[in-house]
């Protein structure tokens, strides 16, 4: 998400950590958890119609419309770094894989195509090779586009890795472009079944009528779905990755229908939303992106009780889309301040309001969600994030994050069959099958309830697992 830190995949560090450190750090993550699938050779493979294969591919962890929670990997991640910290962190990965998301240009990739024609894909390439190792379900979400494609000069060393240059959408004239670029994407790895189209509609803003441009997304949107469907019928096709931005009920643009204590949709939002929804091409699975908070970083009426906004918009996307496998590409429960760093929760009461905003997201009917991983280079302070910055020997290592999405992801994956129970007490979340109950107690004070016909003593924010 742009606003919360681009990560831009820059070349900077890519001659010292992928051809240097990085590979020798790859090289021990592989001799922790197996051998690679394959290797990085462009030869490995070819497609029946002749296209590249990047190694060989691995056997698919999910081949429904779900795959369950993950992370999205930005750009400085558990595949490069210190040798130790990055065989640690594949380790941790390995142990319990997840599913993982990684877009096409930033976030830790290069310019996949800064000529047209000519292909770069040795940053993609190294991200598709760690989620393989590490055992996780692939997830590949295309965006954003080569400066060619946008106006700007061609050429690697001429790519803009600033802000505004990935906020830009391609022009109309390069959407077909776009799509084959999608299509050759999707024919390197044969062994990623999904796919997300673009990121948070950046770019498609009409200024003139002071609303998203939906209808160039879903022209995009359209050619990319084609494109990949002609690669391969059964890959699975997402979007739009809208953001559900919310507002002051009072604010200029307030929707009146899909509002609540935690404040309400912008109705351009949910205007675009329609659009797509009529005139998409298809979609195995549908994309939404927000945050508890207000567009303000209001958090209404308190930070637990926003996080009901992610079961409002999660019931009202699904009644529209026919009950559409419903994917969070990213999700916040924490505003940023100006300086956009974190502020200043405890990391217990952080993971608390996580805990809380993943149990609202699926009783709005999501199965699948992406923690945008906020991870630094260095330093051992790395507030929210998965595990310690890889830049460092010591790091790789687990933090209270990755505990919470990792045991949420094998407690409650796809297809899970939730059920009620018991809790009374004060200020409790509670979510449960009819193996585990997740209780999250959302008080600043220590507190006891009984939960599933048990009395059970609760910290301050602590999130606590109980097994049935």
């Amino acid at each position: 998400m742009g606003r919360h830190g681009w990560n831009a995949g820059a070349r900077r560090w890519r001659l010292a950590a992928l051809l240097g450190v990085g590979l020798v750090a790859l090289a021990l993550l592989v001799t922790v958890i197996g051998t690679l699938p394959g290797d990085r050779d462009d030869t490995a493979g070819t497609t029946p119609d002749g296209g590249k294969v990047h190694g060989t591919p691995a056997v698919p962890r999910a081949t429904g419309p779900d795959v369950g929670w993950g992370f999205t990997h930005t750009r400085f991640s558990a595949g490069h770094g210190d040798p130790a910290a990055v065989a640690r962190a594949g380790k941790l990965l390995g142990s319990r894989p997840l599913p993982q998301n990684q877009h096409i240009m930033g976030w830790g990739a290069e310019n996949p195509e800064p000529v047209k024609g000519r292909y770069d894909f040795e940053g993609l390439d190294q991200r598709v090779d760690l989620v393989r190792a590490t055992g996780g379900t692939p997830v590949v979400t295309l965006c954003c586009a080569p400066d060619w494609m946008k106006g700007g000069r061609p050429g690697a060393d001429a790519t803009d890795w600033s802000r505004a240059a990935l906020e830009t959408a391609p022009e109309p004239g390069h959407y077909d472009d776009f799509a084959a670029l999608a299509a050759t994407v999707a024919r390197r790895y044969p062994d990623v079944r999904h796919f997300i189209v673009w990121n948070e509609f950046k770019g498609f803003w009409n200024d003139a009528e002071n609303r998203w441009d939906y209808e160039g997304y879903t022209r995009l949107y359209n050619l990319v779905h084609r494109a990949l469907k002609d690669v391969d019928p059964d890959i699975m096709v997402g979007g739009p990755y809208l953001v559900a931005d919310s507002l002051d009920p009072r604010a200029e643009h307030a929707s009146d229908t899909l509002k609540g204590p935690w404040g309400a949709l912008d109705q351009r939002v949910l205007d675009a939303f329609d659009y797509w929804n009529r005139h998409k091409a298809g979609a195995d699975f549908v994309v939404v992106d927000g945050s508890s908070h207000t567009r303000d970083d209001e958090l209404l009426p308190d930070e637990f009780a926003a996080t009901d906004k992610f079961t409002a918009v999660g019931d009202w996307v699904r009644a529209r889309t026919g009950g559409l496998p419903l994917w969070w590409a990213e999700y916040y429960v924490e505003p940023a301040d100006g300086a956009d760093e974190r502020r200043g929760w405890s990391e217990t009461r952080r993971v608390a309001v996580q805990a809380a905003g993943m149990i609202a997201m699926v009783r709005g009917g999501a199965a699948s969600g992406f923690y945008w991983n906020p991870q630094k280079e260095k330093g051992p302070d790395c507030a929210g994030c998965l595990w310690s910055p890889t830049g460092t020997a010591d790091g790789g290592r687990p933090l209270p994050m990755y505990g919470l999405v990792s045991r949420f992801s094998a407690a409650f994956p796809p297809g899970t069959a939730y059920q009620d129970v018991e809790a009374v007490g004060r200020g409790l979340r509670v979510l449960a099958d009819d193996r585990a109950v997740l209780v999250v107690n959302t008080l600043d004070r220590a507190t006891t309830a009984r939960v599933d016909g048990r009395r059970t003593a609760l910290q301050a924010y602590e999130v606590r697992w109980l097994d049935r």
